[in-house]
């Protein structure tokens, strides 16, 4: 019911999360970041625990794999879950149960994992990762540009419904600290680029005006 992204960018800290499905409110449910610490997405009958569990545990030292595997060894309906993390190293850990309904899997690269299930096929999957390995950016670009891919190669097999674009900065830029939440609307992601671009949109204005009154400038 969910195609996704978690992400690191290794050069400035971030972490994220993008996702889209066909219900209600996915922004409350998948996505989990924190700032130093790592990103989950927790789908497919969702227990949102793996998420918030699972960054305490990877704040704690945990690995994914290690903190992951743990909580599901608890779930006793683990074999419907899916669930990635990567955390400040880098490492990544991915798990679909076999109860998950088709199609469903992953793919996993340098920093990033995409996943899915009730897709329409293995072309949202591959889609997402080819086209984040190929863009630039910023964290939460790359990520749009992503889910995008996966919303144009077929995405949800239901429809479309939500979507949300969760990053985390690693210091205090401003602008790496987004949590965006689209729900009931017709074509979620695209709604999700337009938010996105317009709260780039004020970001600049914003540097643009202290760097201009920094030098002196007047209004």
């Amino acid at each position: 019911m969910t195609f996704s992204i978690v992400a690191r960018d290794p050069e400035r800290g971030h972490f994220g999360v993008a996702v889209s499905t066909a219900v209600p409110c996915v922004g409350a449910m998948v996505p989990h970041a924190k700032a130093g610490v790592g990103a989950i997405a927790t789908q497919s009958f969702t227990n949102v625990m793996l998420g918030i569990d699972g960054l305490r545990l990877l704040e704690i030292g945990l690995s994914p794999e290690a903190a992951l595997t743990s909580l599901l060894a608890e779930d006793h309906e683990a074999d419907r879950r899916q669930v990635a993390g990567i955390d400040a190293q880098g490492r990544i850990f991915v798990y679909s149960g076999d109860a998950c309904v088709d199609w469903y899997g992953a793919r996993s690269g340098d920093s990033y994992s995409v996943q899915g299930n009730m897709l329409v096929g293995k072309e949202t999957i591959d889609a997402m990762a080819e086209a984040f390995e190929q863009s630039s950016g910023y964290l939460s670009e790359r990520l749009l540009v992503a889910l995008e891919a996966g919303q144009a190669a077929g995405g949800d097999k239901r429809g479309r419904e939500s979507a949300a674009l969760l990053t985390v900065p690693f210091g205090p830029l401003p602008w790496s600290k987004i949590d965006i939440r689209v729900d009931q609307h017709d074509d979620p992601v695209a709604e999700l680029r337009r938010i996105a671009d317009s709260l780039s949109q004020r970001y600049r204005e914003a540097a643009e005006e202290a760097q201009r009154l920094e030098s002196g400038g007047q209004r």
